[in-house]
């Protein structure tokens, strides 16, 4: 989704005399983690605003190495992928372009990850599916975890979009669509009867019910590397209305008919722990947040907050303070607000 910036952090930052180098840091004892970033539907790596949210890492945690994740090294190609191509392909290559980066694989050193809207269960996925990274906490802002129960109107000129969600309409669950349009591939379609995936969805899903190990034989790594984070952290927006449902985010279940929302700690994905997040909700790494307000749009002041929270340097332990979401800053970031 993507991503424009209201508040002039680099202006502020030179005001200020901070420093926004993203090197890697000489000082091997206070160094902060390599921070890997995917965006969101509709955007590119290389877009300013991307590049300035990378730039406030660096100024929480001087001399981080931030690597916005792409597909293509052409930004508009990057940007077409956020709605066209195959999800396991995307993620395979990702992981291979991060497996083979010296500043991201040395000394198998572990790595932080901020992903936005769909980059987040990317990145969640990229996790469970790529066994030469190290991940010590990710955090997701706006994802669509649970997957997304409709697709919404694209913006007039929206092309690209309106390409994509065309191709879906009365197609969602065709082979050739659920390997080759991206939001087609996080769609999930649930029985309301048992709550669980329907069968259509069980049978064609080209993506998301393998992530989320509900077919009936499951992964063990998936559980085993999403378990082993030290932190989980998923924030959703309190005024959303992009995700469908907003819950989502938080792998909640939401009745279509009467909207009844089971959470996640109520459902069978949890007491069997098909993924680990039980696992992690019982070492208190499993960490729910609001955001206030409208899809992806953030103050600054929360995204500082979430960086030193976090990311940063490696700790003996977490101190057990996490970080409440604030509102009401001047300085506000517009992240992933695309409308579909």
């Amino acid at each position: 989704m993507r991503l424009t910036t209201l508040a002039p952090f680099l202006a502020l930052a030179l005001a200020l005399g901070l420093p926004l180098t993203l090197a890697a840091p000489t000082s091997p004892s206070a160094s902060p983690l390599p921070l890997i970033i995917w965006h969101g539907l509709g955007d590119r790596y290389d877009a300013d605003g991307l590049s300035q949210v990378a730039e406030l890492a660096a100024q929480v945690h001087p001399g981080s190495y931030v690597y916005p994740i792409r597909i293509s090294e052409d930004g508009s190609d990057d940007q077409k992928a956020t709605f066209f191509g195959n999800l396991t392909t995307q993620i395979n290559t990702v992981c291979t372009t991060l497996s083979t980066d010296p500043l991201l694989n040395s000394n198998h050193t572990r790595i932080d990850a901020l992903g936005f809207s769909q980059g987040g269960q990317f990145l969640r996925g990229l996790i469970e599916t790529c066994p030469s990274i190290r991940v010590r906490s990710l955090v997701t802002f706006g994802s669509q975890h649970n997957g997304i129960a409709k697709f919404q109107t694209c913006g007039t000129w929206d092309l690209l979009c309106k390409g994509a969600v065309g191709l879906v309409r009365g197609n969602a669950w065709t082979a050739w669509v659920q390997g080759n349009i991206v939001p087609a591939q996080y769609y999930r379609e649930i029985n309301e009867t048992t709550g669980e995936g329907s069968e259509t969805y069980l049978d064609s899903s080209g993506w998301l019910a393998d992530v989320n190990n509900e077919r009936d034989v499951k992964n063990a790594k998936y559980k085993e590397r999403l378990g082993a984070l030290e932190r989980f952290v998923m924030y959703i927006f309190s005024e959303d209305k992009t995700v469908i449902p907003k819950e989502s985010g938080w792998f909640a279940e939401v009745n279509a008919t009467d909207g009844t929302v089971t959470q996640v700690r109520n459902r069978t994905m949890y007491a069997e722990d098909w993924i680990g997040l039980r696992r992690l909700d019982e070492k208190g790494a499993l960490v729910f947040r609001e955001a206030p307000g409208e899809h992806m749009r953030l103050d600054e002041d929360l995204l500082r907050e979430t960086f030193a929270a976090y990311f940063g340097p490696e700790r003996e332990s977490w101190d057990g303070t996490e970080t409440e979401t604030t509102s009401g800053g001047e300085d506000q970031v517009v992240l992933g607000l695309y409308e579909l």
